[in-house]
């Protein structure tokens, strides 16, 4: 008995630690079954072109987080976070088809998320790393609960309605800032969201207000905030920034693409997607940035 268990012990080690994180995997796996409504529906919007599939992304980030800490699933789950999930998922499954879906979506996404936050572990262990010859033990970043929610949210194909609701008031906003930004150079006047540029009107159209570069901006903040351990109190000071980031990247990349059209050279649609492309990277990096400082450890929680 003595010389067989320790050559034992080894398999035995890895196998039960599998079976210890099959529940958290099943419940998961169960819930997303449950849910198989929102997921269609989901899937259906964006195949169908009424809306970006850009919420691949989040889901993508998302299943990018699980398998990463598959080894390392919570086998007691935290109970607030497993209620508010069980809750939410029978109240999503009650309400399918008497709310519009897109409300329906958000509570069962919600819900989806709390169940994966019922399992998360409270750190992610990175790789071990090797300094001056000698191994050293893996560092440990937090997982928050605020970074997954987000990504939960911008999962949904909510491009199209935030397009609908929120889409003229910025790009009035927008207008505003770049006429303010033009006028040393130009004879500006806004009419509307439209701005009138030495006699020449330019339309601020839907793509200007901003709605692609602000899922884009969040999504880097919440993927950023995950891949630093960056805690919940940390993550919702810097949101403003975030947002800050956002609009003046949105104005910056509008303010030059009206001014050249003022200036009679207006640019053609590789030289606009150009800009664009360019005002994006800007804007992302600079979250990045924003999410990437130092934070201070009574901050950090």
């Amino acid at each position: 008995m003595s010389n067989t268990f320790p050559t034992r012990s080894p398999r035995l080690l890895p196998a039960a630690m599998r079976l210890d994180r099959a529940p958290a995997l099943a419940w998961i796996a169960l819930q997303t079954a449950a849910l198989w409504p929102t997921w269609r529906w989901m899937a259906a919007r964006m195949a169908d072109g009424s809306d970006d599939p850009l919420g691949g992304l989040a889901l993508a980030a998302l299943a990018a987080l699980l398998v990463a800490v598959r080894g390392q699933l919570r086998s007691a789950p935290r109970l607030p976070w497993l209620a508010a999930a069980l809750v939410g998922t029978l109240a999503a499954t009650a309400l399918h088809g008497q709310v519009t879906p897109l409300l329906g979506s958000l509570l069962a996404i919600v819900a989806w998320a709390g169940g994966l936050l019922a399992f998360l572990p409270d750190e992610r262990r990175g790789a071990m790393q090797v300094r001056d010859g000698v191994l050293h033990a893996a560092p440990r970043f937090p997982i928050a609960a605020l970074p997954v929610l987000g990504l939960a949210v911008l999962a949904l194909p909510l491009i199209a309605s935030l397009q609908f609701y929120a889409g003229y008031p910025l790009r009035v906003v927008t207008a505003e800032a770049s006429r303010w930004l033009l006028s040393p150079w130009f004879a500006v006047l806004r009419e509307g969201s439209s701005l009138n540029v030495n006699g020449l009107l330019v339309i601020v159209d839907a793509p200007c207000s901003g709605v692609q570069m602000a899922w884009a901006g969040y999504f880097t903040a919440c993927a950023v905030a995950l891949l630093k351990g960056i805690g919940n109190r940390a993550f919702a000071l810097r949101l403003p920034a975030v947002s800050v980031s956002v609009l003046a990247g949105n104005i910056v990349r509008n303010t030059l693409l009206v001014g050249l059209e003022g200036a009679g050279r207006a640019p053609g649609e590789a030289l606009h997607q150009v800009i664009g492309l360019l005002m994006l990277a800007a804007v992302c990096g600079a979250v990045g940035w924003v999410m990437s400082r130092p934070v201070r450890a009574t901050q950090n929680y």
